[in-house]
Parts: structure tokens; C-alpha cells; sequence
């Protein structure tokens, strides 16, 4: 065996007389083990949160947008339709109608209002699976029928059959004065995407309902929404799309719509993966501290070794090994533990949300109501490697130090 790693791991494993030394590297390598697991674990939850927040959104949203110039109406919507749907990227476009206004049951809420043909609307988002009564076909033209997301529907103490009264900010100038355009509903159904935002703020209605509520032309819509086979490869096939529209129409996709969160959240989880990798650098000073300690004890040995005719670089080598093998040690029980528990994130929380009777995701207050983990592999390399690679710098100090021991000063008091 190559004696710097044989007297190396010797090292690590004899009992050493000053046991403070034995206690601080067994500190040192729960530290590394903590923040590789901490760092997973956080990365991971992360990444789930933005593939779940991702997909919920997306199923309810456009992957691309079709909409006039100026804020103008589309007029004839059927034409863009009929462009973009020719191109075999696209798997179906819907037109839509979007404004806001206030819903009136038994209490009263602002609502965003979208008018859809449900028809078209199947292909192009996910509403229909997530529909908990009725579908989406309930909704027929003149018949002013609505379908409230699931907690808009509890907040205003309906159920399917009951009425609501919709009131829009499009006034008019009455006897009385000027009041709001308003007109009642009945609810022929409810939704339940899993994302607050959409549950308790979205409602739907007719195309040609809200057209006739909001007074705009025939035939016209506010957009077209376009869905590609493709969801990451939108912002090219936009880009492709937009010489089929001749210039009369702007087009954008889901990442311009949303430019503002996705941002966020990759700029969140980059700082936060650097301040957890703090808790790996920390534990990397105590290997430093370790083996400083433990130069400290071994001069008598390392003069010996000295004078025996071991070089320098081979007494770097002893120490290396042995810190090398702490860092190893802590990042391999760190990663286990840290992929264990992401796997199994969701199964822990809902322990704890048991012995503490709380809910640590509220709808009140969260997009999602419960966590998963996304583990990809190359965070986990990425985190492997620089808490090993910390590791291992920590170790060139004290193995520098101690090459350069002077044998005749340090045996001079043995």
C-alpha cells in the first residue's frame, strides 16, 4: 500500500490521545453530512415547486397568446385561428374574452371573468379534467350559464343551480345615474386546478355571453390561446408562428406572459442554494481546525518520518488523506440521507403535520398545497462536488504546515 494513504487512514482510525481531536472531526463530518443533506433537500423541494407550479399553471394557461396591436379587440379571431392551427407544432388555438368583475352570491368577491368556447377550449387547457361538477360544455351561448372555481364557490355560498349576480366595470347611464353593466348567472359548475390563485379568483362563462356583456362586436374576441406540442420549445415556434400572422397580430408565449415569477424563482433558488452551500464551507473549516489540531500532536511523529527520509509532499499526502477521508465520510452519509428524505418529503410532512396538528402549506396563503420533490441528478452531482471539493481544500493548510516541520525543533523537548 502506498504508505502516505496506509499511515493516512491510520491516522483517522487510532485512538488518539487527546480525544478533543477525535470529537471535532466526528463534528466536522456530521457538518458536511448536514448541509450536503440540507442542500439536497432544499434544491430538490425547490425544483418540485417550480415543476408543480409550472405544470398547474400551464394546464389553465396558454402556451401562447395571439392578440391585436394597441390593446384592440381581434375581430375576426377566426382567421388567426385558422393560421396558426394549419402549422404542425400546434395542437389546437382558442379565442377568449378576459376582464374583471364582482361576483355576488351570499357574499361578494372580485373574480377574473373569461369567456371561452368550450369546444375549443378542451384543446388548448385542462379546465375540463379539472371540473368537480358539470363540464365545460354546460356552458351555452344565451343561456348565461357560469362555472366558479372551487373556492370562489364556497366564498360565495353557491352551488350548482343557484344564481350570482355578475357586475363588470362597463357603465352606463341610467335614469338613476351611472351604473355598472351587470347580469345573472347561474352555476352550472365548479373547477379545481390546485392553485389558489385559479380556484378562488377564476370563473368562466360563455364567449359570446361575455361579448354580449361587454358590448363588443360580433365575431370578435379579445385573443386567440394557442397550445404547442411542445411546452419548452414555445418560444421558438412563437417566434416561427409570427410570419404566418403577416404583422396584423402580436404573439407571445407562456415565458413572456410570466417572465416576472420565473425570474424570481431562479434567482431564489440560486441565492439559496449558495447560502446553504454556507453550512458545507463551515463544516470544511472544521476539518481545517481538525488537522490543524492534529499536526499539532503528530509533530513528534512527523519529524520521525522526516529524518527517516519521507519527503515532504509525502507527509502533505498523510494529512491529505485523512481529511480527504473526513469530507468523504460526511458528503457520502450527507447525500444518502439528503436523497432518502427528498424521495420521501412528502410522506415526512404529513407526520409532522400530524404530531404538531397544523398544516404548514395553507391554501389561504400558498400557491400549492402540498410539497413534492424534483431530485435531478445533476444538482446532486453539483452539490457532491463542491462539498468534496471543499473537503479537500480544506486540507492543503495543515498538510502544507506540516511538511514543513523541522525535525531537530520538534524533538527537541522528546
Amino acid at each position: 500500500m502506498n504508505l502516505p494513504l496506509f499511515i493516512g487512514l491510520r491516522y483517522t482510525k487510532a485512538k488518539r490521545k487527546n480525544h478533543f481531536i477525535s470529537f471535532i472531526s466526528l463534528i466536522s463530518m456530521a457538518g458536511i453530512a448536514l448541509g450536503v443533506m440540507t442542500v439536497i433537500v432544499v434544491i430538490s423541494v425547490m425544483n418540485g415547486f417550480n415543476k408543480e407550479f409550472q405544470q398547474r399553471m400551464l394546464s389553465t394557461v396558454s402556451h401562447a397568446t395571439i392578440s391585436a396591436f394597441k390593446g384592440e379587440h381581434l375581430n375576426e379571431w377566426q382567421n388567426a385561428v385558422d393560421r396558426v392551427t394549419d402549422q404542425p407544432q400546434v395542437l389546437g388555438a382558442a379565442p377568449y374574452i378576459q376582464t374583471e368583475g364582482m361576483l355576488q352570491g351570499f357574499r361578494t368577491e372580485g373574480a377574473l371573468i373569461q369567456g371561452v368556447l368550450p369546444a375549443l377550449e378542451r384543446q388548448v387547457t385542462e379546465f375540463q379534467e379539472a371540473m368537480q361538477y358539470g363540464t365545460l360544455e354546460d356552458l351555452q351561448d344565451g343561456e348565461f350559464n357560469i362555472i366558479l372555481g372551487v373556492d370562489l364557490a364556497a366564498h360565495l355560498g353557491v352551488i350548482p343551480g343557484d344564481t350570482v349576480m355578475l357586475y363588470v366595470p362597463e357603465f352606463r347611464t341610467t335614469a338613476v345615474g351611472v351604473t355598472p353593466r351587470l347580469k345573472r348567472f347561474t352555476v352550472s359548475g365548479i373547477f379545481e386546478v390546485g392553485m389558489y390563485e385559479y380556484d378562488f379568483k377564476l370563473a368562466l362563462v360563455h364567449l359570446e355571453d361575455a361579448r354580449k356583456l361587454l358590448r363588443m362586436p360580433t365575431g370578435s374576441a379579445e385573443g386567440v390561446r394557442i397550445k404547442v406540442d411542445d411546452l419548452m420549445q414555445a418560444p421558438r415556434i412563437a417566434r416561427d408562428l409570427a410570419p404566418e400572422l403577416d404583422g396584423f397580430y402580436r404573439i407571445r408565449d407562456w415565458t413572456q406572459e410570466h417572465v416576472n415569477f420565473f425570474k424570481a424563482t431562479r434567482t431564489e433558488r440560486m441565492v439559496m442554494f449558495i447560502i446553504l452551500s454556507m453550512i458545507v464551507a463551515v463544516a470544511a473549516f472544521n476539518i481545517l481546525s481538525t488537522l490543524v489540531m492534529l499536526v499539532t500532536e503528530k509533530q513528534a511523529d512527523v519529524a520521525i518520518l522526516r529524518t527517516l527520509g519521507m519527503s515532504g509532499a509525502q507527509i502533505m499526502g498523510i494529512f491529505m488523506v485523512t481529511g480527504t477521508l473526513i469530507g468523504l465520510i460526511g458528503t457520502t452519509i450527507g447525500t444518502i440521507a439528503g436523497i432518502l428524505f427528498a424521495i420521501n418529503i412528502n410522506s415526512i410532512i404529513q407526520t409532522l403535520e400530524g404530531w404538531f396538528n397544523t398544516e404548514f402549506l395553507s391554501k389561504d396563503v400558498y400557491y400549492i398545497t402540498e410539497i413534492s420533490a424534483d431530485l435531478q441528478t445533476t444538482d446532486v452531482v453539483t452539490i457532491v462536488s463542491i462539498a468534496f471539493g471543499l473537503s479537500i481544500l480544506a486540507t492543503l493548510y495543515p498538510a502544507w504546515r506540516a511538511s514543513r516541520v523541522a525535525p531537530a525543533e520538534a524533538l527537541r523537548y522528546e
